[in-house]
Parts: C-alpha cells; structure tokens; sequence
C-alpha cells in the first residue's frame, strides 16, 4: 500500500497552446484539480515552489486555500526553498495553513535548486554569513524553522502589553500541534539524506539526485533512502519516517495519452544543473498499463519509498490531468499492490 499524490511545479504560459495562461489560471487550477484528486481517491496535493518565475512562487495562501476546499487529502510541498525564508514567518504562515486544514500540511523544505536569477535570496534579503554558503544558510533557517515549530516559548513579554499575555515565555501563534513531525527534507545527496535524518524530517527525493555512483537514477535513490532510514534509527526516533520520491508516469489509455506521450523512450540522463556538480536526472514512464506495470516492478526506489509523488503536466488542463491520475489509480496502482 502506496499514498499517492500529485506533485505540480504550477507552470503558466501565455501561449495559445497552454490551457494556464496566467499566474491566477495557475493558481484556481490548482485548486480544483486538488479537489479532483481527492474525489478520485488520490492521497496528496503538492506543489513546487519556484522564485522569479511563472511558476507557483507563494505557497501558503495556496496551500490554505487547498485545505478549506478539501477535507482529506494531504496538503504539502516539494519543495520550498529555505534560502528565501524567514523561518519566524514562516512558522506563522504554515501554522495558520495546517489550521485551516484540520492538520493536513505535508511541508516539504530543501536549499533548493538553481533559480532564474543569480543568487535570488538577496533580493529577499538574506545573505549567508561571511564563511558560509548558501546551502548552509538554507540549513540555518531551516534548523531555526524546526525549533519554532515545536510550540515552546522563546520571546521576553512586555511587561504593559496592549492584551494580556499567557505566563512565561511566548511563541510563535498560530501554533498547530504536531507540525513538526510533517517537515519534510527535499536532499538532492546521500549525506542531506542523513543529516535530515538525525533533525528528525522525513525525505523527500525527486525526480534528479547528484550522483554518487554512476548507478542508474533509481539505484542511487534507493540507497539513498536505505541510508537515510539506517540513519533515523540510529539517531533514536520515536517515529517511523516518511519518505517520497516523484516520478512522471504516464498510463497511455486513450488516444490523447498516446499524441502526448507515445512517443516517450525516456532513459536516465547524466548533466549538470551546478558547476562542477554531475547530477543523474530519473527516466520518465510511459506506456500501456500492463507494461508499465512491468517496468516499475523494476524500480527500487520507489519500492523503499511509502508515498510516491506524480509529476503533472499542469499546462495540460486540470480535466487532462485529472484523467491522468485516475488512470495510475485504476489501471497501474492495483497491479502493483500500491491500491
């Protein structure tokens, strides 16, 4: 048994052959095709989040709006990037979303990828202190969020505040139990994997890794993940974890499928997204179902995974990928055992 989700980067195009013209038609889409997906009997909605881009770049009031539409589904993200963050306000706004969701919010967090500008965290007003990268600011701000999410107080009361202040200590409010244990760590390297293990997040791997081995992607996602788990135990948690990993399926059903992804032969592919950095970028899936079935028989790492994470083509229409959800649901998930 699987949960399955969606994960949508919220693209948007103003191009005729786009059905998401705009940054709002991004927005009320994904709304609704949350909504559709909880009414097919999907387990998550998540969205990527990406700065100085048309794509979806403001998660909560989208992540609110999603749980007062909904009542059932997950709620989360994949991830946002902590070198934007200012982790006191950010407990507030994910605080307040998790209310509004009766305690659904699945946030994933990370450093983050390469933006559309450079060093786009300054322009947000934060810069690494001198010795340090901005992948240690990340984890900074980050370690920062993960403590204010455990409700205890930290800030000295005005002694004449303007309405009265419960004893002690205060906190950051909205306070929502239990948020904590939801944080999630998008690791792109065997050694985050870890490090989010002992901080107690689960992971969240995506669809590229740095690699590590030359292996083929799934390999090395799933050794990834085994390490990540020998770490969690290691490190004493009460818990069980949660681990993710995203993938592009697509169940070619009908006559649209085959025009859109018929022709995929997708294998792993080596590149660089950093300097210096050679990243294994995952194959995509496209087929029959009962080939497809065969094929992801085959994937390790979505065998050491619990929650498995549908890249949608969101410029697609939310009707196109609703239809492409439920035939994963209906037509692979039970011949995997994942339904």
């Amino acid at each position: 048994m699987k949960k399955i989700g969606f994960l949508s980067f919220g693209h948007w195009s103003p191009s005729s052959q786009s059905q998401t013209r705009s940054a709002s038609d991004a927005l009320l889409q994904s709304i609704e095709l949350s909504v559709a997906a909880e009414e097919l009997g999907a387990d998550g909605a998540y969205f990527r989040v990406h700065h100085f881009a048309r794509q979806l770049g403001s998660p909560f009031p989208l992540l609110a709006a999603v749980g007062a539409r909904t009542s059932r589904i997950e709620i989360g993200t994949a991830v946002i990037d902590m070198r934007y963050e200012n982790p006191l306000y950010m407990a507030e706004d994910a605080g307040a979303a998790d209310l509004i969701a009766g305690g659904r919010l699945q946030l994933g967090i990370s450093r983050g990828s390469p933006e559309q500008v450079i060093d786009g965290w300054r322009y947000f007003g934060y810069a690494p202190p001198e010795g340090q990268s901005d992948a240690d600011m990340a984890r900074r701000h980050a370690e920062v969020f993960l403590e204010v999410l455990k409700g205890e107080g930290f800030a000295e009361p005005n002694p004449r505040p303007m309405f009265p202040n419960p004893p002690g200590l205060l906190r950051v409010e909205p306070y929502s139990a239990g948020l904590r244990e939801r944080i999630w760590w998008g690791a792109a390297t065997n050694a985050t994997a870890e490090w989010a293990a002992k901080l107690g997040m689960n992971l969240q791997s995506s669809t590229l890794k740095f690699d590590e081995s030359g292996q083929p992607f799934h390999i090395q996602q799933a050794e990834q993940i085994r390490l990540f788990r020998k770490a969690w135990k290691e490190a004493g948690h009460a818990r069980e974890p949660r681990v993710s990993v995203s993938r592009s399926i697509f169940a070619l059903v009908d006559d649209r499928d085959r025009a859109y992804f018929g022709r995929d032969e997708s294998v792993d592919h080596f590149g660089y997204i950093e300097p210096e950095k050679l990243a294994v970028f995952g194959r995509s899936y496209a087929a029959e179902p009962d080939v497809l079935i065969e094929q992801l028989k085959g994937d390790e790492a979505i065998a050491e995974a619990d929650t498995l994470l549908l890249t949608v083509p969101n410029q697609l229409g939310v009707d196109y990928n609703a239809h492409v959800m439920e035939a994963i649901l209906t037509h692979v998930a039970p011949g995997l055992g994942w339904r």
